[in-house]
């Protein structure tokens, strides 16, 4: 027994002398520097910041020797998209891979957040901003890599692409343009997206399972609104356009669609409950055995990491209402946000949506027009140089498909006609995630494990 406690700290310590090796190694610095330096810009939607990151990214990767022609901001009104070009010999005859990330983030209201969010911040477990995970974390450890396998003579055979976008977070007008305007990308045999897919820990740190993300909901966004003709708030009367809409937001919120799935969600439950164990962990196999079978499904329904991924979801996401505080409210609009289900048309969401609110006189604007894309197919290469990588870090751990309850960049590709996937490099617990919320956070561990990722994973998929 002694001998295998001397073995066990001799062990820890090799690991914790080894992460602090790969620490100070010249591509975690580089990686380093490049996340807190993009994390410093504020890049959420209408303050025309997210060139600054294009730009700046853009000078790193010429310093690192790639091309003038080959590295190029698109500016598009007030944002931009980034595209880096790493040329190969051409020697597979394989078209381009392409690699997305995002370069936007949500707002942050710092009042409300512990530690500046525009601001890389550390203690000893976490690194801290606003887009630390959401998706600057993909940005930096692609960008990097690529500096990486240029400094190290990596001559891929075949094109890879850098992709980056300007508004994911908002309207996806560069995204747009990237996926259907651009006839050089669209030439790419597929594309792998950095926004989503992952590795999953247990709260101690032990891997469940790796996602690739194969497929997403649709996103849509209606604005419901009730009117009245108000007038003075020292003469109440009974009907009452806030009062009407809290009605209305009391019924949505109550309101749970009906439970959906597919081979690909039935199999993510089968796995990811077999690793996971316990109760939360026997009712995923239970409803992956039984998608019907109530209790189970109740069970998945309460936890936020898991309740998209079977059945469609709409929330209360913002409110807007009355004019004046000695006045009674005109008007009261709710933002309503769902995610679909795949296969189920927009129209049939909305029609339920105002048997919910039961208020013939409320009324419905949906922003913007809703994106459904295909599910794509896992293929064995992919697969395999993920797997490569994942295993670098978890031997043995399964690689499994999932689809994603949130929307990214790769809605579009698809639609475009570009398989992809979804394949970030970071593992961590879902009680980790804050991406969107306050005080978003990164392990620290987590940031040097996903060092090595894209490099293993390009070199397996451009490599003869």
């Amino acid at each position: 027994m002694k001998k295998i406690m001397m073995m066990l700290v001799v062990m820890s310590l090799s690991t914790a002398a080894f992460a602090a090796q790969l620490a100070q190694s010249e591509h975690a610095k580089k990686t380093l520097e490049i996340y807190t330096r993009i994390v410093s810009v504020e890049t959420s939607k209408n303050l025309g910041n997210v060139p600054e990151v294009a730009n700046y990214l853009a000078d790193e990767l010429r310093a690192a020797g790639f091309p003038e022609a080959d590295v190029e901001v698109v500016p598009l009104g007030e944002t931009a998209a980034l595209i880096a070009r790493y040329r190969g010999d051409g020697s597979s005859a394989k078209a381009p891979i392409l690699l997305l990330a995002h370069m936007d983030v949500v707002e942050a209201n710092e009042q409300d957040w512990e530690r500046r969010p525009f601001e890389l911040t550390q203690d000893d477990t976490y690194f801290y901003a606003r887009g630390s995970l959401d998706n600057k974390f993909g940005v930096a450890q692609l960008t990097s890599t690529f500096i990486r396998l240029r400094k190290e003579g990596f001559v891929p055979n075949r094109d890879l692409v850098i992709v980056f976008s300007g508004d994911e977070e908002s309207s996806m007008t560069t995204t747009r343009m990237l996926a259907y305007e651009r006839g050089d990308l669209a030439e790419a045999e597929f594309a792998l997206n950095s926004d989503s897919g992952g590795g999953s820990l247990t709260a101690d740190g032990k891997p469940i399972s790796y996602q690739i993300q194969a497929a997403e909901k649709t996103y849509v966004t209606w604005e419901i609104t009730v009117r009245n003709p108000g007038g003075h708030s020292s003469r109440p009367r009974p009907d009452n356009a806030i009062y009407d809409l809290a009605n209305a937001i009391t019924k949505i919120q109550g309101h749970r669609f009906p439970v959906r799935w597919s081979e690909m969600t039935l199999a993510y439950f089968r796995e990811t409950g077999k690793r996971l164990g316990g109760e939360l962990g026997d009712a995923m196999v239970r409803f992956a055995k039984n998608p019907e079978d109530q209790v189970a499904s109740d069970r998945l329904a309460t936890e936020s990491a898991y309740v998209g991924t079977t059945r469609t979801t709409c929330v209360v996401t913002m409110l807007q209402a009355g004019h004046a505080e000695n006045a009674l409210p005109q008007s009261a609009t709710a933002t309503v946000n769902c995610r679909v289900f795949p296969g189920i048309p927009v129209a049939e969401i909305e029609a339920v949506l105002r048997q919910v609110v039961g208020n013939d006189a409320a009324e419905f604007k949906q922003l913007g027009e809703a994106t459904e894309s295909p599910i794509s197919e896992l293929r064995p290469d992919v697969v395999a140089a993920v797997g490569k990588a994942v295993h670098a870090r978890y031997p043995g751990l399964n690689v499994i498909a999932y689809m994603s309850s949130g929307g990214t960049d790769g809605m579009h590709f698809r639609n475009a006609g570009i398989p992809t996937w979804a394949v970030g490099s970071i593992f961590m617990s879902p009680s980790d995630m804050f991406a969107h919320g306050l005080n978003e956070r990164v392990p620290i561990k987590a940031f040097y494990d996903a060092l090595d990722h894209w490099s293993i994973i390009l070199r397996e998929l451009a490599s003869d």
